[in-house]
């Protein structure tokens, strides 16, 4: 009997192992994370930063700016390149691109070079925080795991910036100022890894259609803006210098507010939006409290280090109680707003901020730190937390329900952008308060705290301004009509 040939038993199909869902979450949240923490842990190194790389006083805004105008300019547009190519790659990309920027920031020799590094940083940031919020939407559907998960990826996003303060502190203190951009690298390189093996190559419904040029336009024109207010500190406002930025970004925002509404198939900003009063309000209210809020955390690091000489960790530790006070406000206002609407919730916080920045106008050079840093801003910090969800859902309770997401980025856009603008002014109007002094004769450090009391000054103005804006918000009663699903979902989607 010839003997039985034993061919190869076909082996199963592989199977695909499925991802666990706190895997995916974590991906997400630490991407979150590292743009958010970006923003704060420069803060407290800006004194540093400004030795070692002799930076003017005024210019010195850029470090922060540089970062903020281009995430602002390019956000919504990274949103879009995520629906069009695919949550993974785009995942990657940002990670890398953000990495790569953080690692020649550290190595910068001078404030060009650090600039430069930043906008790409923006950049990175504005292609990663989209993603990071899509990742979540298209893996947790069910109602009670997506709350789940957009909990944890909103309090790692606010938590962001409590760590970020004493992380900052401590790296520039135990380290350099460098390693703050530096941290990127290695959490960047092992996030670009795990999501490359792990995430899914999502990709929602999209024309494919990108409005490069809205983003590039309003972000020149945003850029161009800062540059002529900050360049007043060595060219008068009438000089050909301030003029010609200030015309080039009234050509560019101008041939933005073209595009969106005549050019573009798929618009960053459909300017149609804005014909909601309640969108319109709550995205002014924005833009000034923006200005007034980013500027904070620049003026108070920079007071704590050059009045009080406090070395960066101990200046983070400064700060770091108003970042909780943010965290208590947030979660006060989330029982407020259902009960007295958020026009009632605004005109409350929104004064409470006013006062805590009148009362910061008032150091000195012999102001304790419990009475003239901790109290005012334990009391901004508390309205801060008290105005972002208000302000987030009468921006989405305005529009219909299938554009709130839409409208919700445009009100951060505001937020970044008003911050921007807002910082800008305020380091030139302090510069031009210390320099002022100086040359009549006064000494350094009092003309340096002169100055960031005008800046604080200023913010307060903001702030009362933003309150009279918020008055035009549509009452309790106009904005039920919306239905309650969308004012619940609101804070949330305004977070993305």
């Amino acid at each position: 009997m010839p003997p039985r040939k034993v061919g190869r038993v076909p082996s199963p199909l592989p199977l695909t192992r499925r991802v666990p869902d706190w895997l995916i979450l974590t991906i997400a949240c630490l991407g979150q994370f590292m743009v958010v923490l970006d923003v704060s842990v420069v803060n407290v190194a800006l004194p540093s930063i400004r030795t070692h790389l002799h930076y003017s006083p005024a210019g010195l805004q850029w470090v922060v700016n540089a970062y903020v105008l281009t995430f602002a300019g390019f956000l919504l547009l990274g949103g879009r390149v995520a629906d069009l190519l695919g949550s993974r790659r785009v995942f990657v990309f940002g990670v890398g691109l953000f990495s790569l920027a953080s690692l020649v920031g550290g190595f910068s020799t001078s404030p060009g070079m650090l600039t430069a590094a930043r906008a790409v940083q923006g950049l990175g940031g504005a292609v990663l925080a989209p993603v990071t919020l899509t990742v979540i939407m298209t893996t947790f559907t069910e109602g009670s795991a997506r709350t789940r998960a957009l909990g944890a990826w909103s309090a790692v996003a606010g938590g962001g910036g409590g760590v970020g303060v004493v992380l900052g502190g401590i790296l520039t203190t135990s380290l350099s100022w460098r390693w703050v951009l530096f941290i990127n690298v290695p959490i960047g390189l092992a996030l670009g890894v795990a999501a490359a093996r792990y995430l899914s190559s999502t990709r929602r419904p999209t024309n494919g259609q990108l409005d490069v040029a809205g983003a590039l336009t309003i972000t020149g024109g945003l850029a161009a803006l800062v540059y002529a207010i900050v360049g007043t500190d060595t060219h008068p406002w009438g000089s050909a210098h301030t003029l010609g930025f200030l015309a080039a970004a009234a050509v560019l925002i101008g041939s933005f507010l073209a595009i969106q509404a005549k050019f573009a198939r798929a618009p960053l900003m459909p300017l149609r939006l804005f014909r909601s009063r309640a969108l319109s309000a709550a995205n002014g209210t924005q833009l000034l409290f923006g200005g007034a809020f980013f500027a904070m955390w620049y003026f108070v690091s920079l007071y704590l280090q050059d009045i009080h000489r406090y070395d960066a960790l101990r200046a983070g530790l400064a700060v770091f109680p108003m970042c909780v006070g943010i965290v208590v406000g947030a979660q006060i206002t989330i029982r407020l707003v259902p009960r007295f609407g958020p026009r009632n919730v605004l005109l409350f916080g929104l004064p409470v901020c006013a006062v805590g920045f009148w009362w910061l106008s008032q150091l000195s050079v012999t102001s304790s730190y419990v009475g003239g840093v901790l109290g005012p801003g334990i009391l901004i910090s508390l309205g801060l937390g008290l105005c972002v969800t208000p302000i987030a859902t009468a921006a989405t309770n305005g529009v219909a329900r299938d554009e709130a997401g839409l409208a919700s980025g445009v009100v951060t856009t505001s937020r970044q952008v008003g911050g921007s603008i807002g910082l800008a002014v305020l380091a030139t109007l302090a510069t031009d308060r210390t320099t002022g002094l100086l040359r009549a004769g006064h000494d350094p450090i009092p003309a340096f705290a002169a100055g960031y009391d005008r800046a604080f000054l200023v913010s307060a103005g903001f702030i009362v301004a933003a309150t009279l804006c918020a008055t035009l918000l549509p009452t309790r009663q106009h904005l039920a009509t919306a239905g309650p699903r969308q004012a619940r979902r609101a804070p949330a989607e305004a977070n993305a």
